[in-house]
């Protein structure tokens, strides 16, 4: 096929047909033939010439051309495509490094294997043009629902056709239930993710993620989609039971009456998409306790105890509502746990009460033993709320002055034996810890108490360099999976309640003090995680 001015004007209305049949810029199929016929030209030519093409888009006319770079004479090794400065002066007044001399030459014939070849460049780039435009069309799609047809049922997998862009799967673990679809049925799905790849943009589908959920109460509910209410979590056991927590910004407006609708209408709408979905609507609450009682609803709570520190909370309810409270096999403590983000303790009245008692118990024998206290004292000091010798030792003095008996005298008689126990248990620790081969860097670092000196030696760590080495699941405890099968790490510091948090902040401070990291590094990599964190919470 010669490029002549007979079918020069076909290139373009070809381009423009391919463009407007797969929907891309027709600049990119123009492209695409100038690729395909610079490619033609150098078989021709020879591979080791720069050959370029550029087709007018008025008038259709290819235009071929040699183009020769110039280089520095110890650079020259493409002597087709390339010249030395002194070689570029019978081509160019002025010759510098990087300069080009561009020369036409005689159009090329395509011979049937030349064509071939020029088709599938044209194809090849179409296609990745066609790619780019779907993925640039779905990518800000992500966290929106979308309505699709079913084409085909693979495994258990749903793949559905997307309007103007291709296929998209549905995968068995992200329908609900044992939901069942025929081919050309309509379907409503979460869009969780879009990714670019090689093989095209890929749209990840799901119908049991929280969002999804979310996503059509946003529909069905105006006040949410205006931000008069707003969606504050989604807790979901996918097509049985669900828990969404809502908040009005408007107080003249109830958050569950407006999700709920008239006769329940709104709500109605969301659980028919969602395959008859039971769905609680809690309104949300600033005060963690008090949101708590709400999520486990339909259960009455007795009381609620809150540790902010360890994320976790302790409820008690009447013996007669504990089934309720823990749902079948414990689904509803498992959904107010995911609503909250907290891990939840459920125990009756009887529980907690003996509980309680073995506590009252233990830290009264405590006080006892090492403080030599008749029973009646130091019960009266387990129920001024003391739990350990630290706080006696150290508090302030005026708070043991409170109890009933206690005067400057006694109080101050009560802090020197607990502080001669303390320093006794110390020292006895050191002397054990060293014992076992423990180094002074490992006993003078700072955050380390004698007895965690002491455990830490029991377990081969010895030296400030062995502790820096720990991870901090090692110190501080956590899970793995074995078998399919979660399984508990005990961390060396466990028995002395250090977080995870804690064990990280110890574990990098002892690296900073033996030169392992850069101290300015760290805090600049922190700055920026706390920057990324606050972006993410307002986004």
């Amino acid at each position: 096929m010669a490029i002549t001015s007979a079918n020069q004007l076909e290139l373009l209305q070809t381009a423009e047909a391919v463009a407007r049949e797969k929907m891309i810029d027709p600049a990119l199929v123009v492209e695409a033939m100038e690729e395909s016929l610079a490619r033609a030209a150098k078989s021709r030519y020879g591979a080791e010439m720069d050959i370029r093409v550029s087709i007018d888009r008025k008038t259709g006319r290819a235009r071929f051309t040699r183009v020769r770079t110039v280089v520095e004479d110890e650079d020259l090794e493409n002597y087709q495509a390339e010249f030395t400065v002194e070689q570029a002066k019978q081509y160019l007044d002025d010759p510098k490094v990087g300069d080009t001399f561009e020369e036409e030459v005689p159009p090329v014939e395509l011979g049937r294997i030349a064509a071939q070849s020029a088709k599938q460049v044209i194809l090849q780039k179409v296609r990745e043009a066609e790619r780019d435009r779907q993925y640039e069309e779905f990518k800000d799609r992500a966290g929106t629902i979308i309505n699709a047809t079913v084409k085909r049922e693979e495994y258990g997998n749903i793949v559905v056709e997307l309007p103007g862009a291709g296929e998209a799967v549905l995968r068995r673990n992200e329908k609900i239930g044992r939901e069942a679809y025929r081919p050309g049925d309509r379907i409503r799905c979460y869009v969780k993710d879009v990714r670019r790849e090689v093989r095209g943009p890929q749209i990840f589908l799901s119908r049991t993620a929280p969002e999804f959920m979310a996503e059509l109460f946003k529909m069905e509910v105006p006040e949410i989609y205006e931000g008069i209410i707003e969606i504050k979590s989604v807790a979901r056991d996918p097509g049985s039971r669900a828990k969404i927590a809502v908040i009005s910004y408007d107080g003249s407006i109830d958050p569950v009456g407006a999700c709920v609708g008239m006769r329940g209408s709104r709500v109605q709408a969301v659980v028919g998409e969602l395959q008859g979905e039971k769905i609680d609507i809690i309104p949300w609450n600033e005060d963690m306790p008090t949101f708590l009682v709400n999520a486990l609803q339909p259960a009455e709570v007795s009381k609620v105890v809150f540790d902010e520190e360890a994320e976790r909370i302790e409820v008690v309810v009447p013996e007669e509502q504990l089934s309720l409270a823990i749902g079948r096999r414990g689904q509803n403590v498992r959904l107010a746990s995911q609503l909250t983000g907290l891990d939840i303790d459920i125990m009756t009245e009887e529980q907690e009460s003996k509980r309680r008692q073995a506590e009252f118990e233990t830290r009264t024998k405590l006080f006892m033993d090492t403080l030599d206290l008749d029973e009646f004292f130091a019960q009266l000091l387990v129920s001024e709320g003391f739990t350990n010798l630290e706080e006696v030792a150290y508090v302030d003095q005026d708070e043991l002055l409170v109890i009933d008996g206690v005067d400057s005298d006694t109080a101050a008689e009560l802090q020197a034996r607990a502080r001669d126990y303390i320093d006794a248990q110390n020292k006895a620790a050191l002397e054990r810890a060293r014992e076992l081969g423990a180094e002074d860097s490992l006993i003078g670092f700072p955050g380390l108490s004698p007895q965690m000196v002491e455990a830490l030696a029991k377990d081969g760590v010895k030296t400030l360099e062995d502790f820096a080495t720990c991870a901090d699941w090692e110190l501080a405890g956590g899970w793995t999976t074995q078998n399919g099968e979660r399984v508990k790490d005990d961390g060396v510091l466990e028995p002395f309640e250090v977080s995870l948090e804690e064990a990280q902040e110890l574990v990098m401070t002892a690296r900073v003090a033996l030169g392992w990291v850069d101290p300015d590094e760290l805090a600049a990599e922190e700055a920026a995680a706390a920057a990324a964190s606050d972006e993410e919470e307002e986004a």
